[in-house]
């Protein structure tokens, strides 16, 4: 294998050195860990930005970059090579990649998907690329906080080797990261975590928010409630403290009817919401289901009452 620029004679780490990074693309994590890498002393030279977003984020956030169309502009001039692309479209970029043959031998080719490893990237580590998956386990929003976020999140890293692996914690470090291990057949499993923990609980709240505005809705505004801006401004302080509860107590967090073995709240439940659900948006029209289904699972953390157990299995 090539040595890599940030090794020294021997594998030895010293400061890591200033590195040509090119982007391919100019999307949300992408763009924020280019960023980052930047505030590190590196030199984001050449970005592949082709929507009228991705550019008017490069222009943004990256000024001092160049901005092409062509993946071989951007690929040829770099010694730490970054793909942001989504997840579906990664195979199909290294190939192209590959095909051109434009990235150097001894090139870092860092990819940030998070269900893959290394692997994906083995046409170009055949031809002398070091291969690095370096996935944040943080959720972007395409503004500017997007960076600092990085700088407080922990990373998967998964490399074809010790080096690779060094090279890939001393990354993340600068950006002031953490770096994990993830063995490279484990990284779907990883990924599909982060997943059920951060994008299934966007769409729990979401869930919540719509039944509770309803509600609200419902009483209207002279009902004499007190003064509240909306479902999301209630749900805040329940969602945050249980949030850090479990982050801190784990299953003993768990409060309300399942964690009491109360069956008939639960049974109540889900009537009251499959009733709301006759006239709630098609999109809505399931929350029943999803309520059903995350009762089960909160009861796989409780002992429930034989009476809650059974309505759980054999409610449909």
């Amino acid at each position: 294998m090539t040595e890599s620029p940030m090794l020294g004679v021997g594998g030895s780490l010293p400061a890591p050195a200033r590195l040509a990074v090119g982007l391919i693309s100019a999307g949300r994590v992408g763009t924020a860990l280019a960023q980052a890498l930047e505030s590190a002393g590196h030199v984001v030279g050449a970005v592949v930005a082709r929507s009228e977003s991705s550019r008017a984020r490069a222009a943004d956030r990256l000024p001092d970059s160049e901005v092409f169309d062509n993946l071989d502009d951007v690929a040829g001039r770099a010694e730490l090579l970054i793909l942001a692309v989504p997840d579906d479209t990664l195979a199909d970029v290294v190939a192209d990649l590959a095909a051109g043959g434009r990235v150097r031998p001894g090139t870092m080719v860092l990819h940030v998907a998070g269900a893959h490893g290394t692997a994906i990237l083995a046409p170009l580590t055949a031809q002398g690329a070091l291969g690095l998956a370096i996935h944040p386990a943080m959720t972007f929003v395409g503004r500017a906080e997007d960076t600092e976020r990085m700088r407080s999140a922990y990373f998967a890293v998964t490399a074809d080797d010790e080096i690779g692996q060094t090279v890939g914690a001393s990354l993340v470090y600068e950006i002031g990261g953490q770096p994990i291990q993830i063995d490279e057949a484990d990284r779907t499993l990883y990924h599909a975590a982060l997943a059920h923990g951060a994008n299934h609980l966007v769409a729990l709240v979401n869930d919540a928010v719509a039944v509770l505005r309803s509600v609200i809705e419902r009483a209207g505004a002279d009902a004499g409630q007190p003064p509240l801006r909306s479902a999301q401004e209630m749900l805040a302080p329940l969602v945050t403290a249980a949030l850090g509860n479990v982050l801190d107590l784990g299953p003993a967090a768990l409060t309300g009817p399942v964690a009491r073995g109360d069956a008939d709240a639960v049974a109540a439940h889900l009537r009251a919401l499959r009733d709301w659900g006759t006239t709630a948006p098609a999109a809505d029209a399931t929350i029943a289901e999803a309520y059903l289904a995350q009762a089960r699972r909160a009861a796989a953390h409780a002992a429930p009452s034989t009476a809650l157990a059974r309505l759980l299995r054999e409610a449909s």
